[in-house]
């Protein structure tokens, strides 16, 4: 049974052990498997067709050491959902525990801090649950948009001002160079790793930024019509190159202020 789970990472069936042993009569694999069970050096789940088994690797089993069955169980559940967390509604349906049960064992793997609660943006009264030492996912957290769940509107003008400020001051040095109109225009533009590294120069923020930050701010530009976006070949490692393209942007100033209609959600939508 243990060669098989390490032939199949993933889990076996118990139809896949029938299949490999057909000869071992049903009570003494299920003997065989209640005492790998019990040794933590199998992992039972349970999925659409059914049970699983899996091989526990020794470091989660040294941590669940002394647990029972039922609280393994809520353990590989939490888990397998990684860092974007788990609802205790869900825990309760993959595991077919019934829910009193599952909220004692959950306090007792936070009191031992194999797991921990985090509230979730997308719903505020609501926690998700996943191991103690992981970073939560941006879906979860909201990323650098949200403190302590609740979104920064200040945070996010400031850094809106700040990179079209960057932007502009590119597109004044090109007319200031006197050069020909092409020459000023292809070097009024910027990359976004130059924005985001003038960003983390002037310290503005208490958290680090990462690129697709920086683009996200840049694309609500795009939206209020005070930047523009182009998309240039870029050589294989290029800062800022992403499958062999790179993103520029430049900063414009409309010729005529748009009229209320444009300015509504469903005038600036590019869909």
């Amino acid at each position: 049974i243990k060669e098989l789970c390490q032939q199949f990472p993933h889990g076996i069936t118990d139809q896949v052990i029938q299949n490999d042993m057909p000869h071992l009569e049903p009570q003494h694999r299920a003997m065989a498997i209640n005492k790998l069970l019990s040794l933590g050096q199998l992992d039972l789940l349970r999925n659409s067709s059914g049970l699983l088994y899996r091989m526990k690797d020794a470091q989660s089993a040294s941590k669940m050491k002394g647990s029972d069955n039922q609280e393994k169980l809520v353990y590989q559940v939490i888990e397998d959902a990684g860092n974007k967390g788990i609802w205790s509604r869900d825990i309760r349906f993959k595991s077919n525990l019934p829910l009193t049960e599952i909220n004692k064992i959950l306090k007792n793997l936070e009191s031992k801090k194999l797991i921990k609660a985090v509230k979730s943006v997308a719903a505020s009264k609501k926690k998700v649950y996943m191991l103690y030492n992981l970073q939560p996912d941006r879906s979860v957290t909201g990323g650098a948009w949200y403190s302590d769940q609740d979104f920064e509107s200040e945070f996010v003008e400031v850094l809106n001002q700040q990179c079209f400020k960057f932007l502009q001051s590119k597109a004044e040095a090109a007319r200031d160079s006197k050069q020909s109109p092409m020459v000023q225009r292809n070097s009024s533009f910027a990359t976004s790793h130059e924005v985001w590294k003038y960003i983390c120069e002037l310290g503005i923020s208490k958290v680090d930024l990462s690129m697709d930050d920086i683009e996200t701010i840049l694309n609500t530009l795009i939206y209020d019509g005070k930047v523009e976006m182009t998309v240039i070949a870029a050589k294989e490692g290029t800062v800022g190159s992403v499958d062999g393209q790179m993103k520029l942007y430049r900063g414009v100033n409309p010729v005529i202020q748009p009229t209320g209609l444009v300015r509504t959600p469903c005038g600036l939508c590019p869909v």
